[in-house]
């Protein structure tokens, strides 16, 4: 059995991943980016496991990106157990499957806080993060959310830290870049839930503030798969860009854009880093914002030779959330408390710059970094235009 089609559960980091050359390499990444000081402490360094929880859409609609994201977690722990640990003690995920329903990562959030007792737990997607939100508060618990956009998760809890930016950071990003190519009207597809509607509202605010007219808005519920409808109620009044806000259905929407070749083009934000549509014809030419990603060869090569697939962004993007929160921990040990949802709390804004490999600082709970405007060609994301982080 390959580790891409081993079973969703931790699995331990062991040499046997890399090639002595491409190890040291990925395994000096670590240690250098996340500053670990990894085996050289004596404190807290028997060996113990310190067990982080991860509650993943890993069935379900939501499947192949909770699966993207998974990757990357275990591949985070991975390079920084095989580079000793945090101040000598191995990291530990365990996993939930909420099935990206908000009810469901309730559940799996108690079970990993009473009956596990972690002090962190990694999530995705806006509405079950949402879900989770006020339970981190009241229990004390650090939530950590790498995939979801929603406006609101900015302030949904003080223990709740996005290691993305929100979807107003990319969406006024996109709008200034739209402006600035001289596209001056839009229609906007979106998911009619927490997500979706936030991303509508940040559209229509920062497309409207530099200069530019909404001209259609069309809800569809979340897991619906025929757009026509949709699509030719905004193609009759022809904008000159369709902004597209969804976290499922992209695979069918590229089909079907394929079949009727609409004149106008498609834009979004990260949510467009979904392989169902990067690998269709359907998306060739599609633009979208999305945070730096600048990962060294040698760990995307590490990545690849544990799953047998290439970096992905999700992946990338939950790997680093393991580094920034590992350093966290290294922080709350090298003072001498122990590992608590309030200590790492606390880690993170004493910190607040964090240089691992995709750099972020913390100046309230949501990650400032810099953002890009791609392009999707045959298959692959191009770069079109760096933008700097505020």
């Amino acid at each position: 059995m390959t580790l891409s089609h081993m079973p969703p559960r931790y699995l331990a980091a062991t040499s046997a991943h890399f090639d002595d050359p491409t190890r040291r390499l990925v395994l000096g990444m670590v240690a250098g980016l996340a500053g670990l000081g990894l085996a050289g402490r004596a404190m807290a360094a028997d060996g113990t496991p310190i067990r982080l929880g991860g509650i993943l859409p890993l069935t379900g609609p939501d499947a192949s990106v909770g699966i993207q994201q998974q990757r990357g977690l275990r591949f985070g722990v991975s390079q920084i157990n095989a580079a000793g640990g945090v101040a000598g003690r191995p990291l530990d995920i365990l996993y939930e499957d909420d099935e990206g329903r908000p009810d469901q990562a309730v559940i799996s959030f108690n079970k990993l806080v009473s009956l596990q007792g972690v002090p962190l737990i990694f999530s995705a997607f806006s509405g079950p993060t949402l879900a989770m939100a006020p339970l981190a508060t009241r229990k004390k618990i650090v939530l950590v959310n790498g995939g979801a956009q929603a406006d609101r998760l900015a302030k949904a809890s003080p223990y709740l830290f996005n290691t993305i930016p929100v979807a107003g950071d990319e969406i006024a990003v996109l709008a200034k870049y739209l402006a600035s190519v001289g596209k001056k009207t839009a229609g906007i597809l979106y998911e009619d839930d927490a997500g979706g509607t936030s991303g509508r509202d940040d559209f229509v605010r920062a497309f409207q503030k530099v200069g530019g007219k909404i001209i259609a808005r069309e809800p569809v519920s979340f897991g619906q798969t025929d757009y026509r409808p949709s699509l030719l109620k905004i193609a009759s009044v022809k904008p000159d860009v369709l902004f597209v806000m969804l976290s499922d259905g992209l695979g069918p929407l590229a089909d079907q854009i394929h079949q009727m070749k609409p004149a106008f083009t498609i834009v979004g934000t990260s949510f467009f880093n979904d392989p169902a549509a990067l690998h269709n014809p359907g998306s060739d030419g599609w633009l979208h914002t999305q945070v730096q990603i600048k990962a060294p060869p040698a760990v995307a090569t590490a990545f690849q030779k544990m799953f047998n697939v290439e970096m992905e962004f999700w992946g990338a993007q939950y790997a680093n959330a393991v580094f920034i929160m590992a350093k966290a921990i290294e922080k709350v040990l090298s003072q001498g408390k122990p590992i608590t949802g309030e200590n790492i709390h606390d880690a993170i804004f004493s910190i607040q710059t964090f240089d691992v490999m995709l750099p972020a600082i913390f100046r309230t709970n949501t990650a400032v970094m810099e953002i890009d405007i791609m392009q999707i060609k045959d298959g692959h994301h191009h770069l079109v235009q760096e933008f700097k982080a505020d």
